[in-house]
């Protein structure tokens, strides 16, 4: 008997999603930094075992949009309740539980087994903590609630097995050595986005787009053209930095992070383009991958 299905992340920004993912599927497979709409694709990470698979599914934070690259977004999240076989939802111990109630109530009334995982215990006492349980049982009822932290890996073992006991029978979706159904160069633009979350302030990071022009890989390198795209000119220079040293520093911390993804030696190259308004531009979000072509 083998047991394959779709487990699908969802819940509001900057709850731990993402480190719940690359936990439960041990590799890191989407990009975390303390900033909120971090994801902004669904990103499914792939566990194999030869009694089953599980194909987790990240995705963006559920929230209102204010341009067409967030209407993109939530559609990711919205979709993600129509095909899982599990739904994670997560929740903290510091958000409001009444944010995004039009969400949490199409979490409530879908069929499938809803987990709902109560993240970050370690910021918050046992009285709040039993509170908070008691709040999300009364807007999800049906929903099995485990108490954890992601970051500090507590209780995640708990979930883990508790997933695995209610994947449905079935045969593999995808082939047994896959980790993910994304390419390479989805890859190297997360990592390249990410470091430039860590590394810029304000509304510069939401602005920005990565795109992999050139990935060329030998035996023991991999050489790498990529462009930064921004929405304006005063964005370019901002990221170039001064005589080019934030550009650098972003380009050093990220090759960094690709040879270890790939392991291999990397020389990756980075520019950067003004795509003026692309956030807003529904040819330029096609071509992102945040729509269908």
């Amino acid at each position: 008997m083998h047991k394959a299905g779709f487990v699908n992340i969802v819940g509001n920004p900057n709850v731990g999603k993402s480190t719940l993912m690359n936990r439960l599927v041990g590799e890191k497979i989407s990009i975390i930094t303390s900033k909120s709409q971090t994801t902004r694709h669904r990103i499914k990470g792939i566990v194999n075992t030869d009694e089953y698979q599980i194909v987790f599914s990240d995705t963006p934070g559920v929230v209102k949009p204010s341009y067409k690259m967030q209407e993109y977004m939530l559609e990711f999240s919205k979709s993600a309740l129509i095909d899982a076989d599990i739904i994670l939802y997560v929740t903290d111990v510091v958000e409001n539980v009444e944010k995004n109630m039009n969400f949490v109530e199409k979490v409530s009334k879908s069929k499938v087994p809803v987990l709902l995982v109560l993240n970050k215990i370690d910021l918050t006492n046992q009285e709040k903590l039993e509170a908070l349980y008691d709040k999300w049982k009364e807007l999800i009822p049906r929903a099995e609630i485990f108490p954890m932290s992601a970051k500090e890996n507590f209780n995640t073992d708990n979930l883990f097995k508790r997933i695995v006991e209610l994947l449905p029978e079935g045969e593999a979706y995808f082939p047994k050595d896959d980790l993910t159904d994304l390419p390479a160069r989805f890859f190297v633009n997360e990592i390249i986005r990410e470091k430039i979350l860590k590394n810029y302030d304000k509304e510069i990071p939401y602005s920005v787009e990565v795109e992999v022009e050139e990935f060329k890989e030998e035996d023991k390198r991999i050489h790498i053209m990529a462009v930064i795209y921004v929405e304006r000119s005063s964005q370019k220079g901002i990221i170039i930095g001064n005589q080019g040293e934030a550009l650098k520093k972003v380009g050093t911390e990220a090759r960094l992070d690709i040879e270890t993804f790939f392991g291999k030696k990397v020389y990756l190259n980075l520019y950067v383009k003004v795509l003026k308004d692309w956030r807003n531009k529904d040819s330029e979000l096609k071509n992102f991958g945040y729509a269908n072509k």
